[in-house]
């Protein structure tokens, strides 16, 4: 691609950006649907982010930004307006500007994420699956999964965290049996990492994996490195895993509508 004063630009905004693999790809598929974007990531601490969400507005070839770690919960409140599934998961991972400044928030990780298990074969119709983690992107997971899931167990190292996603999964899915109690992994159909653990070369694995067998299948949403050492240690076990990168995947052509590419 090369870029004019007639490209536009998309962000991802991050903190930190080193594990970004986004904007690879966007950058790629912009070029094969002869896109005139360019996609770079900016790094944006927590305190940083409602100044740099402000310069957004004022950015008049600026078309939106993809919204990854910390920041999917906290620019909710900085944007205009948010969709309706966004409000239900209380997070934003992709952001539209319009050409008056006004910024619109929705989220794709849960519809990107049941399309990444569909695309490996895998239903979660009537299973038993547990959650790891309560941020954003875990946020968009549990209610998408809650719509076919018999029962979803949310684990996080804050419970009150859990204690509240599990409250609002249940109040929209109530025929999805939902809790927060610490069990064995074991015990489920399926298991999801979705937190940040894995990303650092010295995290240590978001679950017990000690006791899994080939009968669970294992999904993360890291991406990089894209086989963790969860990944890693499930493979060991017999599991099927579903590596992060598919829950990015999924969700491009439904970025590109939003965006009005």
């Amino acid at each position: 691609m090369q870029i004019t004063g007639l490209t536009r630009l998309m962000f991802i905004l991050a903190d930190p950006v080193d594990h970004i693999q986004v904007t690879a790809a966007l950058n790629s598929l912009f070029d094969e649907w002869q896109v005139d974007v360019s996609v770079g990531a900016l790094h944006v601490s927590s305190s940083d982010l409602p100044g740099v969400v402000s310069a957004l507005r004022a950015m008049q070839n600026l078309v939106g930004c993809g919204v990854t770690i910390p920041h999917k919960i906290a620019i909710m409140s900085l944007l205009d307006e948010c969709s309706e599934r966004a409000k239900l998961v209380g997070a934003v991972n992709y952001v539209r500007r319009e050409a008056s400044g006004k910024l619109i928030g929705d989220n794709f990780d849960g519809a990107g994420f049941m399309a990444g298990l569909a695309r490996e074969g895998i239903d979660v119709a009537g299973k038993r699956v547990m959650l790891v983690g309560a941020g954003g992107a875990a946020r968009a997971i549990a209610f998408a999964l809650a719509e076919s899931a018999s029962r979803l167990t949310v684990v996080n190292r804050a419970r009150d965290k859990a204690d509240r996603l599990g409250a609002a999964v249940s109040a929209a899915f109530p025929s999805c049996h939902v809790s927060n109690a610490q069990e064995d992994p074991a015990e489920f159909d399926l298991v999801v990492n979705a937190t940040s653990l894995g990303m650092k070369q010295d995290d240590p694995l978001p679950l017990d994996v000690s006791n899994l067998t080939s009968r669970t299948t294992v999904a993360e949403i890291v991406m990089r490195p894209a086989r963790t050492p969860l990944v890693v240690a499930a493979e060991e076990r017999g599991c099927k895993v579903v590596l992060g990168r598919r829950m990015l995947d999924e969700q491009f052509s439904a970025v590109r509508k939003f965006m009005r590419l």
